[in-house]
């Protein structure tokens, strides 16, 4: 993942404000941080980005930045996946979660916000490019995702499940029954389905996306026989 020494440097510093404030409130305003740190709007809005992306900032439409549950609280709330029944009802949890979160960042109007749903697609896809897995460009895809939704539950949410997504994919990717190329194929064209109808607006459209990639997973990794479907008649996505 590609990061600039400024926007690095911006990262590390709003991070120290951060941790000197209690969740939930409000940051200084653009301008004003940018003012304080010596960079640029564009380098802060990176900085802020990733923040959002692992949990410690979120955004309320309209009224600016906001301090996140730090991340390390957050991940001892869900634990360890213990089996790979245990994989299962984490991937129909996101099922639900997901789904809700892509049909509200449809409904977004933010163009920074979608503007780095379309980064972090971007992204993933030079990682796939150069034969790598891409999990942590995937995992900041969806983070994005939520983080446009503009609740701040979603993000935190999100953030919270990080390790248990990264240990989802690599199963999934890994012990998958199906060709390699047919799932790289599958996954690309998933992710693109998604962020296209985050971008029309469409919030139907990538509820049903974002449904068709989690349930396109569990069927790569348990077949398409023994994929039940909690989230309504939503078809599987491989």
């Amino acid at each position: 993942m590609a990061i600039s020494p400024l926007s690095d440097f911006a990262y590390k510093q709003v991070l120290e404000i951060i941790e000197k404030q209690e969740p939930d409130d409000r940051l200084p305003s653009e301008d004003e941080l940018a003012r304080k740190l010596g960079v640029s709007r564009p380098v802060l809005r990176q900085a802020l980005a990733r923040l959002r992306s692992e949990g410690w900032v979120y955004a309320r439409r309209g009224s600016g930045n906001f301090v996140g549950k730090p991340p390390a609280l957050q991940s001892a709330t869900f634990g360890p996946l213990h089996s790979i029944p245990d994989v299962r009802s984490f991937l129909e949890f996101r099922c639900l979660i997901e789904g809700e979160s892509a049909a509200e960042a449809a409904r977004c109007t933010d163009t920074q916000m979608l503007a780095e749903i379309e980064r972090r697609q971007r992204l993933l896809e030079s990682a796939w490019s150069r034969g790598e897995l891409g999990i942590e460009e995937d995992i900041a895809f969806h983070g994005a995702i939520a983080a446009a939704s503009g609740n701040r539950f979603f993000s935190m949410t999100m953030a919270a499940l990080a390790e248990q997504t990264r240990v989802s994919i690599k199963l999934i990717r890994e012990l998958s029954p199906l060709p390699m190329v047919r799932r790289a194929v599958d996954v690309r064209n998933e992710h693109r389905a998604i962020g296209e109808a985050i971008k029309a607006g469409n919030a139907e459209a990538a509820r049903t996306a974002m449904v068709d990639h989690l349930r396109g997973g569990m069927t790569r990794l348990f077949g398409i026989d023994n994929v039940r479907n909690p989230g309504g008649n939503h078809s599987a996505g491989a």
